[in-house]
């Protein structure tokens, strides 16, 4: 998800594309059926594509990374990224510490 604040929610956009597909074969092309749907739900033309886009990689019928799994792989970054952090500080505290006791036992 963007780090903006998400003007619509899932209900409307899942109603959204759903009209889209719906409503689609009464236009000459998709992109004038995006048009006038996005202008009915108050969202930009490029807006309500994406999330077509996105619902037909969900759904299998483009190829893609489907949401659930690409926010899967998004939290096990993050997880990764936190454990090399605390592996970092776990390893510059056991020098310091090993380092303290070597000056210790020298004195």
């Amino acid at each position: 998800m963007s780090k903006t604040t998400n003007k619509f929610s899932p209900e409307v956009r899942d109603r959204a594309v759903r009209l889209l597909l719906e409503t689609e074969r009464q236009h000459p092309s998709r992109w004038q059926a995006v048009m006038s749907i996005s202008a009915k739900i108050g969202c930009t033309a490029q807006t309500l594509n994406e999330w077509v886009k996105k619902a037909e990689v969900d759904s299998g019928q483009r190829a893609g990374i489907p949401t659930e799994m690409a926010e899967k792989m998004k939290a096990l970054e993050r997880e990764n990224r936190e454990l090399r952090q605390a592996n970092e500080i776990l390893r510059k505290a056991s020098a310091y510490f090993a380092m303290a006791e070597l000056d210790r036992r020298s004195k």
